[in-house]
């Protein structure tokens, strides 16, 4: 049997509240028919569903259409207008010409023009300092509705956060929205259906206005950052039974008060007095005599646009591991409790006290020697929560308006009894689908990959941050960079990562340079650095690259292109002679090979192998996107850019009109002296002639052999080095470095009781105890790049970039190091791709499965063809063209 299914549009399922206007739709077959595909479709799309059921369209009807193609197919109908809503369907035909009709979805534009927006921002007097925090402003606006309601949209949007409720019933389920963008240049809104909120006659409506990202502690920074108070806007669109439409917006009519939200900051925590609460306060009956009138704001001159992808939401719940630990002293009750895992969100606390009593809730990733929160690293973020009880039996609460970073979390001057149900982890991230899961027969690197998730889930909140729980949590470059790819196997990121592709470009200055962080703040103000270095800004270009490359989505190629070409006007205007980043350089030079072991790589050389890189990437892309002129001048940039490291670092010498290299050494040693890092760059960015590779990989390996198999590399080198070992003949040794449990090695934080990755290599050593306090993060993903090598060089699914996105795969493990089986899953826009292996009894067991409407390449790993089986039948050679299907490899002796 043959289903359509999973239909999406813009990566979601039903969007409510799109701005895009020709969205693009995709759609899975699901079969399991050996060699499925499609081979037609035909797009309906409608107004009213009634159109789609007797097989019409009044909006567009594609015809049919001869191809295999099932996502990223744009909208070719009429215009799309604010506020419309549109339903469609599509009909596949198969490879044996049946034809299969999916059930029908939809989307829903929002406002896509700032006059569609009639209210006011609107805020309070009171706006607190660079340092000083206020109460959280609750506002509220009392509105009759005469008659039955057929429909309601929410359009809401502020510079902070918000939580909003309608007759006492909260709205939708997004949290801290929304989100975090540069402010000076735009702010998302979010579209809420609250029909079932609403009822004819007396309404109300309630906002809680908290700091968050626009007005809260920022960085290492103070408040205030791009707004001196938060700013609400929204309208609410309620269309009525008799056709009517009555609008409800932000505007001078409103009130507010303070209540119990005393204040709320991301980074220092929230504090909530019980007492002052003001049940009713959002329901019609209320009584508001005494709440003042709110303050019109001047608005903002940004952009208001939609929220195209994932959304923050409460993911899951986390309960302790084991019974509170009692740590108190005379006169004070102190608990710790351990929930078994580095989480990012916040705490539910469930318990009763007199009136007036008050606890303090502190976090910690980990413990001192004697039990105690280790909180030294969170430098000048307090991250500590206060509730004060009302004293009417039992209570729950949890923050509105911050997160923190924590697994321990420390319960301070309760009085009564503590349980493990006291307290409530509460995941908070950005609503990503879970697609990729790997998993080996070694169970340190099946943590490991536990560990490089959580380390994601911790730091995609709404932005790719570098650590959750210090006064940073910044959307740093260079480590989203590194990342990417293993971040776009564990999650869907598709949307996620268009949204900081936007962040980056709204960072970009005037002269093309990109930041250190997107989104920017600071703009202009000392110690603003804008110009990223090499790695860091570079991220520009290599993240909508790797998105393409995951997802097939040339569209976010088509949009950031601009930015992309005006970054290497900038650099190559800073490079003389191709250079970039040369010691003579008065400008930024990069971070380097950031927190790197004993092994200093010169930022010129990172600095231009990065260069030439972007020059490749750049050829590739302006090709894809048809500017082949463009394509041409970038292909002769990087040969020129190669041309240059030459001449700059490998040691060669010049006669007539060729130029040789040594045979016994790659660097030029009286510059640098050779790291690994240097090495895995060249190599990897493809920057040493033919001849010199072979020895640039054996120095590679004396010099990780002469540190007694660990490796050497920081946040640049260590993405490419297992992929460079792998692809040149040394899996031995990259699967050495894999299995090292000492440190610096990925496996040594998880021998040490690591949940996610860390910073630093060393972050906590039996020898020394904690690293530097001002710079050790136990929750920071850049590291966790190995998970791109444990999917695609293990398990062995890689892309194919002539046909990306996963339509075409290269299968290809290469089983080595102590593991005996592994498995890789991946759910790609198609459907799930597998790949699982074993091996026992001197024979290598594969299974695969291929989605429909895909194709494989698969590489038996091995040299020469033996005993093979495929689904049971002998097979000959070891490399087999596949189709969508279930297939079994079986190679005796090998």
């Amino acid at each position: 049997m043959t289903t359509i299914a999973n239909l999406i549009c813009e990566y979601r399922a039903n969007p409510l509240g799109i701005d895009v206007t020709a969205p693009r739709l995709g759609w899975q077959m699901q079969t399991e028919h050996p060699g499925a595909r499609q081979t037609a479709y035909r797009l309906f799309a409608a107004s009213d569903p009634v159109w789609l059921t007797d097989g019409k369209a009044d909006l567009w009807d594609s015809g049919k259409i001869e191809s295999d193609r099932s996502t990223h197919i744009p909208y070719d109908g009429q215009p799309l207008k604010s506020r419309q809503r549109m339903y469609w369907n599509v009909t596949v035909w198969d490879e044996n010409g049946m034809a299969h009709q999916s059930d029908t979805a939809w989307f829903e534009i929002g406002l896509l023009e700032r006059e569609n927006w009639i209210g006011n921002w609107i805020g309070v007097e009171l706006r607190g300092g660079p340092r000083s925090m206020i109460p959280a402003p609750y506002l509220r606006k009392a509105f009759v509705l005469p008659g039955t309601i057929k429909s309601a949209r929410l359009y809401i949007t502020a510079l902070g956060l918000y939580a909003c409720s309608i007759n006492g019933q909260t709205v939708g389920d997004h949290v801290l929205s929304p989100g975090w963008t540069d402010y000076t240049r735009r702010v998302h809104y979010q579209v809420y259906d609250v029909t079932d909120s609403l009822r004819g006659g007396e309404n109300a409506i309630g906002v809680i206005l908290g700091d968050g990202w626009a007005v809260g502690h920022l960085g290492w920074s103070h408040r205030q950052q791009y707004a001196e108070r938060p700013h609400l806007l929204a309208q609410l669109e309620v269309r009525m039974g008799d056709g009517s439409a009555i609008t409800i917006a932000t505007d001078s009519s409103w009130k507010y008060q303070f209540g119990p939200l005393l204040n709320n900051d991301l980074l220092m925590g929230e504090e909530y007095d019980a007492r002052l609460e003001m049940p009713g306060w959002d329901s019609p009956h209320f009584d508001d005599s005494t709440w003042h009138n709110v303050k019109v704001l001047d608005a903002p001159e940004i952009a208001l646009v939609a929220t195209n992808g994932p959304v923050m939401r409460r993911i899951q719940e986390l309960k302790p591991i084991s019974d509170p630990v009692d740590k108190s002293r005379s006169s004070s009750p102190r608990y710790i409790f351990d929930l078994g895992q580095n989480m990012v969100g916040r705490v539910r606390l469930k318990g009763s006290a007199p009136a007036g009593t008050n606890i303090t809730l502190r976090f910690a990733e980990v413990l001192n020697p004697d039990g105690s929160l280790y909180t030294t690293n969170l430098r000048n973020a307090r991250a500590t929560d206060y509730y004060t009880f009302k004293g009417n039996g039992e209570e729950l609460w949890e923050p509105t308006f911050t997160f923190h970073g924590f697994r321990y979390v420390e319960l301070t001057d309760y009085p009564g009894t503590v349980t493990r149900d006291t307290i409530t982890g509460i995941v908070i991230h950005s609503d990503m689908l879970p697609t990729g899961d790997f998993e080996c027969s070694d169970p340190l690197v099946n943590q490991l990959q536990r560990n490089i998730v959580w380390g994601q889930k911790g730091n995609f909140v709404d932005v790719p941050t570098d650590c959750p729980q210090r006064d940073e949590r910044m959307g740093w470059t260079g480590d989203i960079q590194v990342f990417v790819r293993t971040a776009a196997l564990n999650f869907d990121v598709a949307g996620f990562m268009t949204k900081w592709a936007q962040d980056v470009a709204d960072a970009q200055d005037e002269r093309g340079a990109v930041p250190i962080v997107a989104p920017v703040f600071g703009r202009g103000k000392p110690g603003y650095r804008g110009d990223g270095g090499p790695a860091w800004a570079d991220a520009v270009i290599i993240c909508p690259w790797t998105i393409y490359l995951c997802y097939g989505d040339q569209r976010i190629l088509e949009n950031n292109y601009a930015a992309m070409s005006k970054f290497m006007d900038f650099v190559l205007t800073t490079s003389p002679g191709y250079i970039r980043c040369a010691p003579e350089y008065e400008g930024w030079r990069g971070f380097g090979d950031w927190l790197s072991i004993n092994a200093d790589t010169p930022r010129d050389l990172i600095g231009t192998a990065f260069l030439a890189y972007d020059a490749s990437l750049m050829a590739q892309i302006a090709s894809i996107l048809g500017k082949t002129d463009e394509a041409a001048r970038y292909h002769k940039l990087f040969a020129d850019v190669k041309a240059a490291f030459a001449a700059r670092y490998l040691v060669g010498h010049k006669a007539a009109d060729t130029l040789s290299y040594s045979s016994s050494q790659v660097f030029n040693t009286d510059l640098f002296t050779p790291t690994q890092t240097a090495y895995t760059l060249a190599l990897h960015f493809d920057l040493l002639p033919e001849e010199l590779r072979p020895l640039a990989v054996a120095e590679l390996v004396v010099d990780i052999e002469r540190r007694d198999l660990h490796l050497s590399t920081g946040f640049v080198g260590s993405p490419y080095l297992p992929h460079v070992l792998s692809a040149h003949g040394r899996l031995d040794i990259a699967y050495a470095l894999l299995h090292q449990k000492t440190w610096p090695s990925w496996l040594y934080s998880v021998t040490q009781g690591a949940t996610t990755i860390w910073e630093r290599w060393d972050g906590w050593t039996e020898e020394k105890g904690f690293q530097d306090p001002g710079m050790n993060s136990f929750n920071h993903y850049a590291y966790g790049s190995i998970g791109a090598w444990l999917y695609t060089t293990v398990a062995g699914i890689e892309i194919d970039p002539k046909q990306p996105g996963h339509k075409h795969v290269i299968l290809r493990p290469q089983p080595g190091g102590d593991l005996t089986a592994a498995c890789g899953k991946l759910k790609t826009l198609f459907g799930e791709l597998v790949s699982e292996w074993k091996i026992a009894d001197n024979t290598f067991d594969w299974t695969l499965v291929v989605p429909p409407n895909t194709t494989a390449t698969a590489y038996l790993p091995m040299k020469t063809a033996r005993s093979i089986t495929l689904n049971g039948a002998p097979a000959e050679g070891t490399v087999h063209e596949i189709t969508a299907g279930k297939y079994r490899f079986v190679v005796s002796n090998f």
